[in-house]
């Protein structure tokens, strides 16, 4: 037995005094409903109604049962419509991960934005330069950066970024001049951990992917740390484009053997394809796709 089901049937019953007028407003059979308020009956053990052939009655217990009912069905039916206004509404919790440096920069402007236009939602972002795991984290929506092959998140390009090799004008002008991959071994170099654990970098020639291991004069999992670095002079860092846009348009860091850059990585949102979105994360989503300019390519 469906005992919301069997507890709506007796509700009609009560309310419309028989069993054929709360068949037909229940769209449902007469002999349908008699069998589900008497399963209902047995299974509480009690009589609910009086019947005999010309009416139908409540017990006292039926009364009694009849207001609790109410009640229940009541508290479902607007458990429903919140959960259904949570499908056309933005509302409820927004949690967005992103890389430290790009979410300082491009997501938490968005996210003020996002929370002004939608207050109904509570937002948080988590910024961390590693791989959040969606499910096991409560992470609604990520920004990752790079080819993906998880077939339980679902993607959305939304950008794109380089992998540059930067160093300031002052460190370039005092030493040798970098034409290809194999100068580098002759220079101070700065490694962000997050563009490798290991210390090597990749480039790319001719479609062939070439490994450079490297001895840095400085380790940092910061971005802001190795980028710093880089400007004051301390060498040349490998970074991703949205990292040193700002430096290299303002003349603070130049870039180096782009010849040697892989193809651009994309920029995508991801979220799991395991979970209905809300919308909350379809509004998010479409205000990423539409007011965002996530182009890292022309430095």
């Amino acid at each position: 037995m469906d005992r919301l089901e069997a507890m709506s049937a007796f509700v009609a019953v009560a309310d419309l005094r028989g069993f054929t007028p709360a068949a037909r407003h229940l769209g449902l059979s007469t002999s349908s409903v008699t069998r589900l308020v008497a399963a209902l009956e047995e299974g509480l053990g009690i009589s609910l109604l009086q019947r005999t052939t010309r009416s139908v009655t409540l017990t006292d217990t039926g009364l009694r049962y009849l207001e609790s009912a109410r009640r229940i069905l009541t508290a479902v039916d607007e458990a429903d419509r919140t959960a259904r206004a949570e499908r056309t509404e933005p509302t409820g919790r927004l949690v967005v991960a992103a890389p430290v440096l790009f979410g300082r920069r491009e997501v938490a402007p968005l996210m003020c934005e996002f929370l002004a236009k939608y207050p109904a939602v509570r937002g948080e972002l988590t910024l961390a330069d590693r791989v959040t795991n969606l499910l096991e984290e409560g992470i609604d929506v990520a920004i990752r950066i790079g080819a993906l092959n998880d077939s339980s998140l679902r993607m959305r390009a939304v950008g794109k970024t380089r992998r540059v090799v930067v160093a300031s004008p002052k460190y370039l002008a005092k030493h040798k001049r970098i034409r290809a991959v194999k100068d580098l071994h002759a220079h101070s170099l700065i490694h962000f951990t997050s563009i490798g654990p290991q210390p090597e970098w990749r480039f790319f020639r001719d479609g062939q992917e070439e490994h450079l291991a490297i001895s840095p004069s400085f380790v940092t999992n910061s971005a802001d740390a190795a980028i710093g670095h880089a400007e004051r002079g301390g060498g040349l860092t490998m970074a991703l484009g949205y990292q040193v846009v700002d430096s290299v348009r303002s003349g603070k860091l130049e870039v180096v053997l782009p010849k040697y850059e892989p193809p651009p990585y994309p920029i995508q949102l991801v979220y799991p394809a395991s979970r209905l979105p809300s919308a909350s994360l379809r509004a998010f989503v479409d205000m990423v796709v539409t007011t965002c300019s996530w182009s890292f390519v022309d430095l």
